[in-house]
């Protein structure tokens, strides 16, 4: 049962005739910040009044007239400017609290109208290592393909990986030239990861040394008109601006300038890969080497086809191992290879339809009022991730028929979606939403792109194990702390910080607004108090001791018949909040925003640690209190628990 769309359907048919209610108008009915405005607050009478040239305390007045509420509310009331304050009535709700007792859903009631959803989540090159950069675009997948299908959905999830593209020529190359055999035979994974990662330095230095001529260049540019500019009259504020907003220009341009002198020198005398210093003159033309063998790979060579093919079960299985600890699973893992043999015929399509031209040798699609285009089709005939998402378009439409595509990625490649999303309706896909669900980065401390002390990408194997090494850390001194002794074997111990410490790590990402950028940090995210996973789990483990403490059954309690009371402020705001679950997944479903779900869960932990102080429960003063606190109990962990459970994470009993 969802208290919220109740209200907003009565407010619906209270403003026929009145004014046509929409969304933006009922979205303004919402749960009161305090308990003293009652349980919800609707704000819709001031957009109203303003629509309707009235005042708004006037119309809210005639809204109350119309509205046909008199057996959730007690009379509501007008407050302010035109507030409309409601309070629940008890004998309401509290039969639809009694039925979420018996019911498994908890009260959440599928959807109407189910959609089909295709989820594009995580998708690394299976080439390299997972890092730090995988996590969001993982967890944040995976938590709403939970959510939309815990609603009713029919969601289908698809591990686009990248097992077909540049880092394979990079891997191919490396193999050709620097390979270690022995190590490659030991553990090719290992080795494998090394080759890219030489690779990409080799790439790296040949990159800077072309780029510094341009980036001085532009930095001699931008210091006239700098200079230019100080020139002009000094009291002029706008000018004043200006002259701030340009000498800020310059500065990040030097930074990057030095940056990239830094890592020449660095380069130029050594690195911690040996002998690198002494490649370098060896392998000039590496960049066009490395395109050349990927353009081989791709042309069938049989060589290059047949090392692609010892690589990748090797690579794919590393990953399922990390995706095995993270305990993330997909429908389907169709990578860029999957759709090799299509490409052609899309860009003939394409061509054909008039919806890609030529230009400069190159297949391209242009975009009205857009200089750039989306390029489909190299000069050398070689396609790209673009022709490839839009093969993957056109699977995805004829194979699942889908509602909706949802891709989770970076918030960089939001030209990249907007083209991509552009192209689609052009070739005719226009009835299926297209959704970039965008996400920030993962900062250090120092606000920048999370890095090792070295300056390398976080691994995120590296990340896990820290993670739990942190955790178990915690459990066991909780354990030890514990008035009769520890109580948790060492195998269970290290099973516990397993599950805390991932469960820390999603959590800290979930609890996240996705689109912003947040700061990474061990302590805050396993701490014991704050919205972290480590205090919703022991919330959680807080409730399945009192039944343990007092013997009690959690399954015969609820077939028991014991009905619930709400005598005391702290039961009634807990027992509200425990109905707002469905709530929680409608917002957090309706812009695919996981950390709508992870507020939810803070404020009803928040709840029951007002209940448990004021409320005793085993020691209640009669035996059908002590039923029904057990019942608010019982609730209060299952909604924990399937609320992160919707969030990948699991619960323990004991922490």
């Amino acid at each position: 049962m969802n208290i919220l769309q109740e209200l907003q359907a009565r407010f619906r048919a209270a403003l026929v005739g009145l004014s046509d209610a929409s969304d933006a108008d009922l979205d303004l009915i919402r749960p009161a910040q305090d308990p003293k405005f009652g349980d919800y607050q609707a704000n819709l009478a001031m957009p109203l009044g303003k629509r309707l040239g009235r005042p708004p305390r006037d119309v809210a007045a005639e809204i109350l007239g119309r509205l046909d509420a008199a057996d959730l509310c007690h009379p509501p009331e007008v407050a302010g400017p035109g507030f409309i304050n409601l309070r629940l009535k008890d004998d309401y709700f509290i039969p639809h609290l009694q039925a979420a007792v018996g019911d498994q859903r908890l009260g959440v009631a599928p959807v109407e109208k189910p959609r089909t959803f295709v989820i594009d989540y995580s998708a690394p090159n299976v080439a390299k290592p997972m890092h730090v950069g995988h996590i969001r675009s993982t967890v944040i997948g995976d938590a709403l393909c939970r959510t939309l299908r815990f609603l009713g959905h029919r969601v289908i999830s698809d591990n686009h990986i990248g097992d077909w593209g540049t880092q394979f020529g990079m891997i191919l190359y490396g193999y050709k030239h620097f390979l270690d055999a022995a190590a490659y035979k030991n553990n090719p994974v290992a080795e494998l990861a090394r080759l890219y990662r030489l690779v990409s330095l080799v790439m790296e230095y040949y990159g800077i040394l072309d780029n510094l001529p341009v980036l001085e260049k532009e930095i001699q540019k931008q210091q006239k008109i700098l200079e230019k500019l100080k020139l002009e009259d000094q009291n002029n504020k706008k000018i004043i601006e200006k002259i701030k907003e340009q000498d800020d220009k310059v500065k990040e341009l030097r930074s990057t300038w030095v940056f990239d002198n830094a890592t020449r020198i660095w380069l130029e005398n050594g690195s911690t890969t040996p002998d690198i210093s002494k490649l370098i003159p060896e392998h000039k033309e590496i960049r066009s080497d490395v395109l050349a063998e990927t353009a081989k790979l791709h042309a069938g060579d049989p060589e290059n086809r047949k090392l692609w093919q010892e690589f990748l079960p090797a690579c794919e299985d590393e990953i399922n191992r990390i995706y095995g600890r993270l305990g993330i699973r997909f429908d389907h893992t169709l990578g860029e290879s999957f759709y090799e043999d299509r490409l052609a015929g899309v860009v003939e399509e394409l061509v054909n339809k008039g919806i890609a031209r030529e230009s400069d040798g190159a297949l391209c699609i242009f975009f009205p009022g857009e200089k750039v285009p989306m390029l489909i089709r190299k000069q050398d005939g070689a396609f790209l991730y673009a022709t490839t998402d839009l093969a993957t378009i056109r699977y995805r439409m004829e194979q699942f028929h889908p509602d909706a595509i949802l891709y989770v990625v970076d918030h960089r490649q939001s030209m990249h979606f907007k083209h991509l999303f552009e192209a689609a309706r052009l070739w005719g896909y226009g009835d299926v939403e297209l959704q970039h669900v965008s996400f920030g980065t993962v900062l250090g401390e120092d606000n920048r792109p999370f890095k090792t002390r070295s300056g390398d990408t976080v691994g995120l194997e590296s990340l896990l194990d820290e993670a739990v090494l942190r955790a178990g850390e915690i459990v066991s001194a909780n354990d030890d702390a514990k008035p009769d002794g520890p109580e948790l074997p060492p195998e269970r111990r290290r099973e516990i910080a397993e599950i805390v410490g991932i469960g820390a790590l999603k959590y800290a990402d979930l609890s996240q607004n996705r689109t912003s950028d947040y700061v990474f940090s061990y302590d805050k995210m396993l701490a014991m108090n704050g919205n972290t996973a480590t205090y919703m789990q022991y919330a959680y483990a807080r409730v399945r001791s009192i039944f343990a403490k007092g013997n009690v059954d959690a399954a015969e309690l609820r077939r028991s018949g014991a009905e619930i009371v709400l005598p005391t402020p702290a039961e009634r705001a807990l027992a509200l909040e425990i109905l707002r679950f469905p709530e929680a997944l409608d917002r957090a479903a309706a812009d695919y925003r996981p950390h709508q779900l992870t507020a939810y869960l803070f404020d009803l932990a928040n709840r029951y640690s007002t209940f448990f102080e004021n409320c005793p429960v085993l020691r209640a003063e009669t035996d059908a209190l002590r039923r029904s606190r057990l019942l608010l109990c019982d609730l209060t962990a299952r909604t924990i628990g399937k609320g992160l459970e919707l969030l990948g994470i699991k619960v323990v009993e004991k922490m």
